[in-house]
């Protein structure tokens, strides 16, 4: 009896059939959030690519074609248009892209990374279902991460535009800054749901009317 190859699915169908990790939280973070002081969202599904590659090799140089470049420095992040590449140690790096990028929505990065990579050293990892990012923007933002962080949050020292692994809450994270009020947080996705209660928390004082 002949085998029936399993029907492809569409973009759309694998995109409905997702259930971002702090989804059940969605409505707890628009109640939660107070327009103007602090705000704090989910972006869901977003196409991160782990990379471990020397830089100044010709793989390095291939891959760098790719995203637009690799970061040189601690915490510096590099790429072109809506991709960017995050500085994780001296040779990995955090690519990060939108949803659409991914090869089940129909798109080509992690393929011309992998082929960009051929057969030198290093690694093309796709850790798209491996984080999820969170969304802290607004004036009060760094107060909030400020009663978590192990990093200094100062803007003097953190810029915009840097990105670091750290802990927020005693969960290991990268945050990157990327405005002067706005930064995104990438858990795992174990620890999504814990964060984003965390961080409701730490937002609460800012929701509360002001006592005479």
């Amino acid at each position: 009896m002949a085998e029936t190859a399993a029907p492809k699915t569409s973009p759309e169908t694998n995109l409905s059939l997702r259930t971002s990790p702090a989804e059940l939280l969605s409505a707890a973070f628009e109640a939660g959030s107070v327009p103007g002081t602090v705000e704090l969202r989910e972006i869901t599904f977003l196409t991160m690519v782990g990379l471990r590659v020397p830089r100044d090799t010709d793989a390095g140089e291939r891959i760098a074609s790719v995203t637009g470049g690799l970061p040189t420095t601690c915490g510096a992040v590099s790429g072109t248009g809506d991709t960017s590449v995050l500085w994780l140690g001296p040779e990995e790096f955090l690519v990060v892209a939108p949803s659409e990028a991914h090869e089940s929505l129909g798109g080509d990065l992690i393929q011309a990374l992998r082929e960009a990579l051929g057969d030198d050293a290093g690694q093309v990892v796709d850790l798209s279902a491996n984080r999820t990012t969170f969304e802290l923007t607004g004036p009060r933002s760094r107060a909030v991460l400020e009663k978590g962080c192990s990093l200094d949050l100062h803007p003097r020292w953190f810029k915009t535009g840097t990105a670091l692994s750290t802990e927020i809450g005693h969960i290991p994270v990268v945050l990157w800054k990327t405005g002067d009020e706005s930064y995104r947080i990438f858990p795992r996705a174990s620890f999504a749901e814990f964060l984003g209660r965390w961080l409701l928390d730490a937002m609460r004082e800012y929701a509360s009317p002001e006592v005479p």
